[in-house]
């Protein structure tokens, strides 16, 4: 059952659940934070309208900057003003920032410890007709790897919202990556966010499960799903969702392990140093357990419908089922 200390959508399994685009919810943030603080500066590379950006642009015109498409200087640019006690959000395609500006992500800002804000739109193949070179699944993999840097993937618009104010308040470089396409509303003003912090989304009744469910981003909408699935032929769930991949939240994930015996990882992203990478590794030295992983496998992706693409990688709401079934097996 969806877990009531969350307050989330009671709509949540309607199929006439509100959808709004994940980086609107970014946008939204990106508005509140600038009201907040008035070192919170705005940085885009030839994408305003498309990573949400234009309202910041129109009501803070002067704390905006186009860059062009230059997303090596744009990295470089954002350094400085942090450097100078600005408090810079720069943002494009994921799969040009932080795809093509990895470099100068790592050394002008990782490198320096500024509070550079890096928000990657457009993440996973849900881009859908863009097809595999503006679709980014491996950005995961790219910014968990770089010290110092935090990283967050927000479940829903309203998250991403929240993730954004929170991330305007911290002095950490951080990576917010953001969907395009219209996604489930999950959670709502009440349910809690905090960076670096695991949530449990769906906690069937009683004191034994069967498997753990740990979904960062879009996807994790499918993974309640079948959650909801499981619980209705007899097996007890958890779900977790791990909206921040870095810092990773190591308790929670060793609890779930404690409490389920087998976890499956979900992610619009390759498997590879993805989240589940990352809750694998955490695992080995905590508490192995038999894990599964939803993702990309070693691919790239290609032109389609969201939908399609998702069901096409095995990223679909029978594969989560498939995965779930399996690991069952292997406890």
């Amino acid at each position: 059952m969806i877990n009531p200390s969350q307050q989330l959508n009671s709509k949540i399994f309607d199929t006439d659940v509100e959808q709004v685009p994940i980086r609107k919810g970014f946008g939204e943030g990106l508005l509140k934070a600038a009201e907040m603080n008035r070192n919170v500066v705005g940085l885009c590379a030839d994408l305003v309208d498309s990573t949400m950006m234009t309202g910041f642009k129109q009501k803070f015109s002067d704390r905006f900057i186009e860059m062009g498409i230059a997303e090596q200087n744009l990295a470089g640019v954002a350094s400085g003003m942090a450097a100078m006690g600005k408090i810079p959000f720069m943002t494009s395609y994921a799969m040009f920032s932080p795809g093509r500006n990895w470099e100068q992500i790592r050394t002008t800002i990782a490198y320096n410890n500024v509070p550079v804000k890096i928000a990657g739109s457009h993440a996973g193949v849900s881009v859908g007709p863009d097809g595999g070179t503006h679709q980014a699944i491996e950005d995961i993999a790219l910014m968990r790897v770089i010290p110092r840097m935090v990283v967050i993937s927000p479940c829903d618009a309203i998250e991403a919202r929240k993730a954004t104010i929170a991330a305007a308040q911290t002095q950490e470089p951080t990576y917010i990556r953001l969907a395009r396409e219209k996604t489930p509303i999950i959670t709502t003003e009440d349910t809690p966010f905090e960076i670096g912090k695991a949530e449990v989304m769906f906690k069937s009744q009683g004191s034994s499960f069967n498997v753990g469910i740990i979904a960062t981003g879009a996807l994790l909408h499918r993974a309640l799903k079948v959650a909801q699935k499981l619980e209705a032929e007899g097996k007890a769930v958890i779900v977790l969702n791990l909206a921040t991949i870095k810092p990773l939240d190591v308790d929670a994930i060793v609890q779930l392990a404690n409490q389920t015996g087998a976890i499956v990882t979900v992610e619009e992203h390759q498997i590879a140093g993805g989240m589940g990478s990352a809750v694998a590794e955490c695992l080995a030295s905590h508490k192995p357990v038999p894990i599964e992983f939803i993702g990309v496998i070693d691919q790239f992706g290609q032109s389609g419908t969201p939908d399609e693409l998702i069901e096409h990688y095995g990223m679909g709401e029978k594969d989560i089922y498939a995965a779930a079934c399996k690991v069952m097996l292997r406890k």
